[in-house]
């Protein structure tokens, strides 16, 4: 296997699509997600308040504290998004093997964020992200507020280890990292030899990840004096309905 270790080689916007269908994922600093998705960093900033009031993940099944999170989700079709009844979060063991099979109830994303036009359109842009990638589709959307703490002296980010999701498009949004080392990222070809490793750090800088074609993991985060986190965004796109639907 040949893996490299680098920082991570950002996306043009022009290229956007052309290097996420050749190597199954791309990575874009932040001010060109803003110019994409066509909303400003200051507003995407003043959405980080909400990480700091995330309830425990009491699903994690070796013992851990390390973990907060919201969860909704949502429906994107040509005329825009709809935010469906809030529902749990069901994956087959296939894909994850350490919390798969079983219905897992967090608290809601806070609707004075899921309301605002600015989130409506970074998801409907990360729909048409799904289209070109896949052909244009009505698209299941699954969005995950992460904290992953030092509480327990290590977080980690992917308890189940390296993955794929079972959806069709994941975009990873890095909004913070305080105090922690560790928690790079790993992207591996499903059906390949090579792979790539780096750490994401810049605030709402993104993965997108075709998950189809790619596997990946985020190493464990260590506090580097005392307590500190990591937070991200996850969105994950799936088309035919939200998994233990369809």
């Amino acid at each position: 296997m040949t893996i490299t270790f680098q920082p991570p080689l950002l996306s043009r916007p022009a290229d956007l699509g052309a290097t996420l269908f050749r190597q199954g994922y791309a990575v874009v600093g932040a001010s060109h997600v803003a110019g994409l998705c066509g909303v400003s960093l200051d507003t995407m900033r003043t959405w980080c308040e909400g990480w700091n009031d995330l309830p425990p993940d009491n699903y994690l099944k070796d013992g851990g504290r390390y973990r907060r999170r919201r969860h909704s989700c949502f429906v994107t079709e040509a005329h825009g998004i709809t935010q469906v009844p809030h529902r749990p979060h069901w994956q087959p063991v296939a894909y994850n093997a350490l919390h798969g099979g079983m219905q897992r109830h967090f608290a809601p994303m806070d609707s004075g964020l899921t309301s605002q036009p600015a989130w409506q359109q970074l998801l409907v842009w990360l729909g048409r992200v799904a289209d070109d990638l896949k052909g244009t589709r009505t698209w299941y959307v699954e969005a995950h507020q992460f904290r992953i703490d030092t509480t327990d002296g290590i977080g980690r980010p992917t308890p189940e280890g390296a993955h794929r999701d079972g959806v069709d498009l994941v975009a990873v949004f890095m909004v913070a990292r305080e105090g922690v080392k560790g928690g790079e990222t790993r992207v591996f070809e499903a059906q390949g030899p090579n792979g790539q490793r780096f750490t994401l750090s810049e605030p709402w800088s993104l993965l997108l990840l075709d998950d189809e074609r790619v596997i990946h993991e985020s190493t464990p985060i260590q506090p580097l004096a005392h307590e500190g986190y990591r937070d991200t965004l996850v969105v994950t796109l799936r088309a035919g309905g939200f998994q233990g639907t369809a």
